[in-house]
C-alpha cells in the first residue's frame, strides 16, 4: 500500500469567501480520510469535496488526509478522547464495533427523517451493509469498499500453454495452473511463481477468501464470538501453507502485500490475489494484457468485503450532524459514486451507480470492473469483532506461525481461538 503523508487541505478560497459572505452561521466540518492505495484517491476526494463546497457555500469542510487506515482510526480515537473529534470520517468498516464501544459515533437512522432519506439508507448492496449495521441500526455508510479478486497475466498463461481467457475456477485448478506457470532458471531458481496470495498487511482478509470458499465463517455478526479453530478453518490454512510447501506454486514464507502489484507487473507472479482497490493501478501499469476474475471456489464461491465506511461522530452539534449527513448522501449518490469508482477501482456500493451513463461507458471499455460487483452475490462480512485490532492481531499471528512453519495450522488456530475467547466472552 501507498501511504500519503498527513496533510490538511482547506477548500478553495472562493468557496471559503462565499461561505463567509453568505452566512454568519456557516457550518464547519472536519473530515478525516485515509489514503490507502494511491494518489488518485486523494485527488478525487478533494475534487468532489470542492464540488460540494461550491454548491453549498454555507458549509466549510477541512479535509484531513490522515494516512493509512490504521493511522486514521488511531488519530480519530485520540482526537475523540481529547474532546476534538472530526465530525465525519472514512474508517474501516471492521472498526465499527470499536467506535461503538468508544461511544464515538451515532447511527444514521436518527438522521434519516424523510422517506427519501430512509430509501437512501436501504440503497446499498446487502453484502456491504453486513459490516455497516448491528443491533438493527446503521452505523456506517459504504464508500471506499472492495473485495479481493484474482488478477492473471494472459501472456504468461499463453506461454504456459493455458487458455489466456480462462482463469482457474477452483482450488484444484489454481494449483494445476500454478504448476504450469511456475518457471525456474538453469540454476533451479524460481523466476516466476504461479500464484501470489499476500500474507502481510491484511493477512486475515485474503485468508478469509479461503475460509469463505471452504464454507466457514470466522466470526458471528454480533462481533462477540470467533470460530478460529473450526476444522474448516484449519483445512483452509493447511491449503494456504501447502501452496508453498507441498505444491510449490507460491513463494515460501510471508508474502508482502505492498509489493504484490509490482511483482505482478514485473512477471514475478502470474496470478495474484489483491483488492479491487488496485484495479486502476493494475490497469495503468501492467505491461501486458491481464484478466480479472472472482476468487476460485472450493466448497462454494466466496470472498470477504473490505474497505472503509463513512461515520458521523457523536460529539458534534446538531447542525454539524445534519451537514455531515447531507454531504455523505451527496458523495455516495450515483453521479459522484461513479466518478470515485472510475478513478480508483473501488466497488460502487449502490446498484443505481452502475446504471449511470459514466459507469456504462466505463465498463463497456473495461469489463473487468464488473467482476467485483458480481462477486458480491457470494460475499460475506469482513472479520469484525469487539476489540477488533486485538482479535485480528491474534489471528494474524496464528496465520504467520503456520505460514513460517513454527506451528501447525491446527495448533496455531487452537491457541488463537483460546485467546480470542478470553477477550470476547465479556461481550456476550
Amino acid at each position: 500500500m501507498t501511504f500519503l503523508k498527513t496533510m490538511t487541505t482547506t477548500l478553495s478560497a472562493a468557496a471559503l469567501l462565499a461561505s463567509t459572505a453568505g452566512s454568519a452561521l456557516a457550518v464547519d466540518l472536519q473530515f478525516f480520510f485515509p489514503v490507502a492505495v494511491g494518489g488518485k484517491a486523494a485527488d478525487t476526494i478533494q475534487a468532489l469535496t470542492d464540488e460540494y463546497a461550491a454548491a453549498h457555500p454555507d458549509v466549510k469542510i477541512d479535509a484531513v488526509y490522515a494516512g493509512s487506515y490504521q493511522d486514521t482510526i488511531t488519530k480519530t480515537l485520540t482526537a475523540a478522547k481529547g474532546g476534538t473529534p472530526p465530525q465525519l470520517s472514512v474508517i474501516l468498516s471492521v472498526d465499527m464495533f470499536t467506535l461503538i464501544e468508544e461511544d464515538a459515533i451515532i447511527p444514521f437512522d436518527g438522521l434519516a427523517k424523510t422517506d427519501e432519506d430512509k430509501a437512501w439508507l436501504t440503497s446499498f448492496y446487502p453484502a456491504f451493509m453486513d459490516n455497516s449495521m448491528t443491533g438493527g441500526k446503521t452505523y456506517g455508510i459504504p464508500f471506499q469498499r472492495s473485495t479481493p479478486v484474482l488478477y492473471w497475466n494472459k501472456e504468461a498463461f499463453k506461454e504456459a500453454g493455458l487458455d489466456p481467457n480462462t482463469p482457474p475456477a477452483t482450488w484444484e485448478e489454481m494449483v494445476e495452473f500454478g504448476k504450469k506457470l511456475t518457471k525456474t532458471d538453469s540454476n533451479g531458481n524460481v523466476t516466476q511463481w504461479g500464484v501470489r496470495i499476500p500474507s502481510s498487511g491484511f493477512p486475515y482478509w485474503l485468508f478469509q477468501g479461503l475460509t469463505t470458499q471452504n464454507d466457514v465463517i470466522l466470526a458471528n455478526d454480533a462481533g462477540n464470538k470467533t470460530n478460529f479453530d473450526d476444522p474448516k478453518v484449519v483445512e483452509a490454512l493447511q491449503f494456504l501453507v501447502d501452496l508453498s510447501v507441498k505444491h510449490k506454486v507460491m513463494q515460501p514464507g510471508i508474502v508482502e502485500w505492498g509489493s504484490t502489484p509490482k511483482a505482478f507487473f514485473e512477471g514475478q507472479a502470474a496470478m495474484i490475489w489483491t483488492t479491487t482497490g488496485n484495479l486502476t493501478n493494475v490497469r495503468d501499469n501492467a505491461p501486458f494484457d491481464f484478466g480479472v476474475a472472482m476468487l476460485p471456489a472450493n466448497k462454494r464461491r466466496g470472498a470477504p468485503t473490505g474497505g472503509g465506511n463513512f461515520y458521523i461522530f457523536k460529539d458534534s452539534t446538531d447542525e454539524q450532524k445534519a451537514a455531515s449527513f447531507d454531504f455523505i448522501k451527496w458523495i455516495t449518490a450515483p453521479e459522484q459514486s461513479a466518478k470515485w469508482t472510475i478513478a480508483t477501482g473501488y466497488v460502487a456500493p449502490r446498484a443505481d451507480t452502475w446504471e449511470t451513463p459514466a459507469m456504462k461507458d466505463y465498463v463497456a471499455g473495461f469489463p473487468q470492473a464488473l467482476v467485483a460487483r458480481d462477486q458480491l452475490e457470494y460475499a460475506v462480512a469482513e472479520l469484525a469483532t469487539y476489540q477488533n485490532q486485538r482479535i485480528t492481531t491474534i489471528f494474524n499471528d496464528a496465520l504467520e506461525a503456520a505460514i513460517t512453519g513454527t506451528k501447525t495450522p491446527a495448533d496455531a488456530l487452537k491457541e488463537a481461538q483460546a485467546q480470542a475467547e478470553a477477550i470476547l466472552k465479556d461481550y456476550r
